[in-house]
């Protein structure tokens, strides 16, 4: 008798009962719900966010507009005032200035202990270290004290301005932040003090404004380079050919070349 021959067995169909897809995770799940359910939320908010910062932009835009038609007529009023004097046949004092900037150009041997804390009130903590000092009585006696460890003058806009945007650091929860954009200003001085950008705190700097203090404060000590060419003789006044002690305009052509 003939063995009966066996049934040919046919393949699994592809994507059959028996094959289990793998499980996606329940936390998966939860991620995906959220962020389909928040989606709205997230676009209004960017879209917030973008308005804010094109308002922004036009707001600055205008403040230094602004600024830059108050110089002119602040430059125009001097050199009219100068016209009337010698027309009238007398000669013309500018207003005694308002602010100065102050470096210091020696270390700290052999510093009496007044001259130290002196240097530390004015936070010049470093060798050309630079801040800017409101004068009035109590601050020019005190740059008398410290006048053999600094030499100081009386700043320009120019030399304001390039020091911000060239050496502008802030203090942000103690540490030292570079001025990267306008919002690290605004975050921290707009509101009490409407100082939203770079040249709300040129404008409150070099006019020595309501909120010069704050400004002032907020900005980290300009760290600078040795001049270049080098120092003349630090242990001279400046009168006698050195370098310390008040160098009244003359301090921008040195601040330009340590920046």
């Amino acid at each position: 008798m003939a063995p009966t021959a066996k049934p040919a067995t046919k393949p699994a169909a592809a994507g059959s009962k028996d094959k289990k897809l793998p499980a996606v995770p329940e936390s998966k799940l939860k991620d995906a719900k959220r962020r389909l359910t928040t989606r709205g939320s997230l676009l209004l908010r960017k879209r917030i966010i973008r308005s804010k910062v094109a308002l922004r932009k036009r707001q600055n835009l205008i403040r230094a507009e602004r600024y830059t038609r108050t110089y002119l007529k602040l430059q125009r009023d001097v050199i009219e005032k100068a016209r009337e004097a010698k027309k009238s046949g007398n000669i013309y004092i500018p207003e005694r200035p308002k602010i100065a900037l102050v470096i210091r150009i020696r270390g700290i041997n052999k510093v009496a202990p007044k001259v130290k804390k002196v240097l530390q009130l004015l936070r010049l903590r470093q060798i050309n270290n630079a801040t800017f000092v409101k004068l009035n009585k109590a601050t020019l006696n005190m740059l008398r004290i410290a006048q053999p460890y600094i030499t100081y003058g009386y700043p320009s806009l120019k030399t304001i301005r390039d020091l911000l945007y060239k050496r502008g650091f802030v203090k942000h929860g103690g540490r030292r932040i570079p001025i990267t954009d306008n919002f690290v200003i605004e975050r921290k001085l707009r509101h009490g003090y409407n100082v939203q950008c770079l040249e709300d705190m040129v404008y409150q700097l070099y006019t020595v404004g309501r909120v010069f203090k704050q400004v002032n404060n907020f900005l980290w000590p300009f760290k600078l380079n040795t001049p270049t060419g080098g120092w003349r003789k630090k242990n001279n006044h400046f009168v006698d050919g050195g370098d310390f002690g008040n160098r009244e305009d003359k301090i921008n052509e040195l601040l330009q070349r340590m920046i």
